[in-house]
């Protein structure tokens, strides 16, 4: 396997591939003096982890020091993963992807920050190995499909020149990105009851927590995992004293036994086909205000009782006259807008129902000029920044709107969710994504007093801090808690011991209050671990600061899977199936065959297993 990049994603990844999967693993990455970030992947715990608990354990208490308990072995801080061959290159050349062996290598993942760099490398690697798989980090979408296209017909036409067996099948293209990884976990961990969502094929698989009953979780739904003792944001290594370490896909005898205790349950939950509850969000997405919207309640009551009136004085002209119903409208019309003859010689009913429509039109000239202003007001405003509203309450305050945040703010309001949305940089990439959903957005460095007091943090939620600076981060969730001490906070850390001694200080401090800390490379590795090693990764849920995968798998060649009903098909702490694709029949009883494609949850170590 080749990795290829010039952040944390790279070295996370690497030490994925290695310590989880066993697989050899060559690096590239700039050298040390043009890295953004120092790595911090392994058992040692970072200078900033360190310094933080000498800093806050003579302010709140003694800070325990945990390992990452499971985490892949590694290197020291700022160093590199041990056993891997690093290979340090200011630019990725032609000559610097030969020497790191793609042309034998199985696998080869491209996770620079920048889109370009990935593409110029693909096309590159593409043609040293045909057969080479692929795994691309592109932030654009839609340019990551084409791109994929691109390659794996590159890779067609290589295997019919070349002959050689097994080429058509084994190389591939998989575009992921890291944001679109974290983005679901990190908008379902800021608000409390969201549900973790997975969906693949029309299936739609939803994650929630809950205490357990004696006798399990309920009828149709599986235990994907036991949540530890303490709160549920707990972090991987050693738990303190007393506390219990969360147990993933435990058994029915474990999950019997732990009657009382939160657990993450998984339900199956079909997508809404156009029904009342996929309007509200498919209306936010549009980015096109509602008519309702564009006048104000008293305008449009004001225009009702005109066009009543309007409509009184067809039925009186009609009922006076005598003339046909759609003649009396059209005659009243003319009235109305002062473009017909005056009734002189006509009954005075008419001459009166005449200077009646008059009077109705002069009102009504007023009205339609207020509307036009009021509609063009709104049309401007929607094309600028929205401040949020006076009263505004149990929204989310984003705060951060780069690649991570833009897709955050994406999902949440996909979800529904009210969000606030407070950036720095008026030039930042996802200020236009808040203006086409029409979100609020306080423009200002959080660190100055009276920023999020703008935000209305007082009245929040949640805050969910993703930029990319730790400092900001945690600065803007302390300053949270001294407005709110009870305020729901989700960090986006870089450093994951450092997000651990983050965790447990403030949950020390605010014990009241629910903590969780998120590391964005800790989410997206897995997935592009799968997709180097050819699995269809679909999604992972963050269980404390553990990670559980949902990957689609092809039971044929699987001894663990062939010939198993789906309820034999489970190991405990390893994997579980949760769903077939593609058949009515989802029984436990099914026997497992050639053809068959399920959906599974499992654990880092038990989709290695499953190779």
């Amino acid at each position: 396997m080749v990795v290829c990049g010039d952040d944390g994603l790279a070295h996370r990844l690497a030490a994925e591939l290695r310590g989880v999967y066993g697989e050899q693993v060559t690096l590239v990455v700039p050298p040390d003096e043009r890295t953004v970030r120092p790595p911090v992947v392994g058992r040692a715990r970072s200078a900033s982890a360190a310094l933080f608990d000498r800093v806050v354990s003579a302010a709140v208490g003694t800070v325990g020091r945990s390992g990452p308990g499971g985490q892949p072995a590694g290197a020291p801080a700022g160093g590199h993963p041990e056993g891997e061959g690093v290979l340090e290159a200011a630019e990725l050349t032609e000559a610097v992807l030969a020497e790191a062996g793609v042309a034998r290598a199985a696998a080869l993942a491209l996770v620079y920050d920048d889109d370009e760099t990935n593409i110029r490398a693909a096309l590159t690697a593409r043609r040293l190995n045909p057969r080479l798989r692929l795994v691309l980090r592109l932030y654009n979408r839609r340019l990551g499909q084409h791109i994929e296209e691109l390659l794996d017909q590159a890779a067609a036409l290589a295997a019919g020149d070349d002959g050689g067996p097994g080429t058509a099948t084994e190389a591939s293209t998989t575009v992921l990105s890291d944001a679109d990884t974290a983005a679901p976990a990190l908008a379902a961990t800021a608000v409390a009851g969201t549900s973790r969502v997975v969906q693949t094929e029309g299936l739609l698989l939803r994650a929630v927590e809950r205490p357990l009953s004696g006798d399990g979780p309920g009828t149709g739904l599986h235990t994907l995992a036991l949540l530890s003792g303490g709160d549920p944001a707990g972090a991987d290594g050693p738990y303190g004293a007393g506390e219990q370490q969360p147990r993933l896909l435990p058994d029915d005898e474990e999950v019997r036994q732990a009657a009382g205790r939160q657990a993450v349950v998984l339900e199956h939950v079909f997508a809404p086909a156009g029904g009342e509850s996929a309007a509200p969000a498919r209306r936010a997405m549009t980015g096109v205000p509602p008519l309702g919207s564009l006048f104000s309640r008293r305008l449009r009551w004001t225009l009702a009782v005109l066009a009543g009136c309007v409509v009184g004085l067809a039925v009186a002209l009609w009922v006076v006259t005598g003339i046909h119903p759609l003649r009396a409208f059209y005659i009243t019309l003319l009235d109305l807008f002062a473009i017909d003859d005056p009734a002189l010689r006509q009954p005075l009913g008419r001459q009166l129902l005449q200077l009646l429509s008059a009077l109705v039109g002069l009102l009504l000239l007023p009205v339609l000029l207020a509307a036009a202003l009021e509609a063009f007001g709104t049309f401007r405003t929607a094309s600028a920044l929205r401040k949020p509203p006076r009263g505004l309450s149990g929204h989310v305050v984003l705060l951060g709107l780069g690649k991570i945040g833009t897709r955050v703010l994406t999902r949440l309001r996909e979800l529904n969710i009210p969000v606030v949305c407070v950036e720095s940089d008026p030039e930042a990439r996802g200020l236009a994504t808040a203006r086409r959903l029409r979100v609020p957005v306080v423009l200002g460095d959080v660190t100055q007093e009276g920023v999020l007091e703008a935000a209305q943090i007082q009245r929040a939620q949640a805050l969910l801090a993703v930029t990319s600076s730790d400092t900001t981060n945690l600065e803007a969730v302390l300053y949270a808690r001294t407005v709110r001490p009870d305020l729901r906070v989700v960090l986006r850390l870089y450093d994951d011991d450092f997000a651990t001694a983050v965790y447990r200080t403030l949950r020390t401090a605010y014990p009241q209050a629910l903590t969780r800390s998120r590391s964005v490379t800790h989410l997206a590795a897995p997935a592009f671990a799968g997709a180097m090693l050819g699995r269809q990764v679909l999604g992972a849920v963050a269980v404390e600061r553990r990670v559980l995968l949902f990957a689609a798998v092809d039971v044929d060649g699987h001894p663990q899977l062939e010939g198993r009903t789906v309820r034999e098909a489970f190991r405990a702490g390893s994997w579980r199936v949760l769903a077939l694709l593609g058949h009515a029949d989802t029984a436990s009883s099914h026997v497992l065959g050639k053809g068959d494609r399920v959906v599974v949850a499992a654990t880092r170590r038990g989709l290695a297993e499953l190779r």
